[in-house]
């Protein structure tokens, strides 16, 4: 019998449930989240009357308009577009009410969403990652099974834990 792929290997342990579509329900061990696909997933949640499953598995940090000059020092007021500063806002507070790890604005841990979780020894081998950004994909560098994901799934796997993958 032939070895598997390391790909085969994580999926395998990691699959709860195939379909009969051919697809699957993937556990999913980290859950990076920032604020531009996060709050409109915790609205769902709270919509649907339901809270995140395993707080203890989400790291967050807000990333996309974070500016890149000295006034981020400033904190969230430092943002002068008014709809980047309520997404950052928001991603904060929805941590806060949950409990989420959060890197924010002014903690020295703050960065870029699909860097954090290597830099801060959040992504390790052999987990699944996913995350609401296409670059996600780049943990497979540390041997972790990685997905990007949109904002629907980000709420899925907030409440469930679980992606639905075919793979």
């Amino acid at each position: 019998m032939a070895g598997k792929t390391l790909y085969d290997k994580l999926w395998d342990s990691h699959e709860v449930k195939r379909r009969d579509d051919g697809s699957s329900l993937i556990y999913i061990d980290r859950h990076i989240i920032h604020e531009v696909t996060s709050p409109q997933a915790f609205e769902g949640l709270r919509l649907a009357g339901r809270k995140p499953w395993r707080v203890d598995s989400i790291i967050a940090t807000p990333d996309h308009n974070v500016p890149t000059t000295p006034d981020r020092k400033g904190g969230i007021e430092a943002i002068t577009d008014q709809v980047s500063r309520l997404q950052v806002q928001t991603l904060d507070d929805y941590c806060d009410e949950y409990g989420i790890t959060e890197f924010k604005m002014n903690d020295v841990r703050q960065g870029i969403v699909h860097v954090i979780g290597p830099e801060q020894g959040a992504t390790l081998p052999g987990m699944t990652v996913v995350c609401g950004d296409s670059h996600t994909s780049t943990h497979g560098a540390f041997g972790a099974l990685a997905h990007g994901i949109g904002t629907s799934e980000v709420e899925h796997v907030f409440a469930t834990q679980c992606l639905v993958a075919k793979k």
